[in-house]
């Protein structure tokens, strides 16, 4: 009688694709929060009391169910909860690949390598640094460069009138495009979705598509407030 055996990954291999499984996951929790944010951010075009009117609605959401901002909570905790995750699995992956390269190879250049996928973990980090310091400005409102009015739409277009904390900005949305166009791709190679040449082309555009559209409209407040468009 013929017996088949079974082959286990190495117990490291496993906990590898688990933790690539679990950044694919909560990138895509992030891709979809940062196109609502983006939208959100939109309406500043609309002037003060349509933004102002915005941001009130977030906090009014799912009344009297759920009590003045429970709903904004539940999605901070959630995007808090996915951040956590997501930065433990990309620095344990980071290390793990840093253990694993012995020797040091003469040839630099990597094929088929982006310019985006080169710089993706220092590209993640300085977004993490990046949310640190969003959170301190517009959420808990410690750092106010631009005044600290109660009117949201104020103490945007105040901050976005100082050049440097519009340089910040727009320096970070061109990190988050470089990190969404190799994180979409990776994300959809780690889900399976890359398997023919038409899926990995469609992946790689989904990426570039994501990128522009995403970082491009983040970009478009500050651009517009230091051109005087929106005051």
């Amino acid at each position: 009688m013929a017996t088949a055996t079974v082959t286990k990954k190495p117990r490291s291999t496993r906990s590898t694709i688990a933790l690539k499984l679990l950044m694919a996951v909560t990138g895509l929790v992030f891709i979809g929060y940062v196109l609502l944010h983006m939208y959100g951010n939109l309406k500043a075009f609309g002037g003060q009391e349509s933004f102002d009117a915005y941001a009130e609605h977030l906090r009014t959401i799912g009344e009297p169910l759920l009590p003045y901002s429970g709903l904004l909570w539940v999605i901070r905790v959630v995007l808090l909860v996915s951040l956590v995750l997501h930065v433990y699995a990309a620095y344990t992956l980071w290390a793990r690949a840093g253990k694993a390269r012995t020797t040091k190879y003469a040839v630099t250049k990597r094929v088929n390598s982006t310019w985006s996928s080169k710089t993706m973990r220092w590209g993640g980090t300085a977004l993490l640094l990046f949310i640190v310091f969003h959170i301190l400005h517009f959420t808990l409102r410690v750092v106010t460069p631009g005044g600290d009015s109660d009117s949201p739409y104020e103490r945007l277009v105040g901050s976005f009138q100082i050049w440097w904390v519009a340089a910040i900005y727009l320096l970070a949305m061109a990190a988050l495009a470089m990190h969404l166009r190799h994180g979409t791709w990776s994300a959809a190679q780690t889900l399976g979705l890359t398997n023919t040449a038409s899926a990995r082309r469609n992946a790689n555009l989904a990426g570039y598509l994501l990128a522009v559209v995403i970082a491009g409209g983040y970009s478009l407040i500050p651009v517009f407030v230091l051109a005087g468009v929106i005051s």
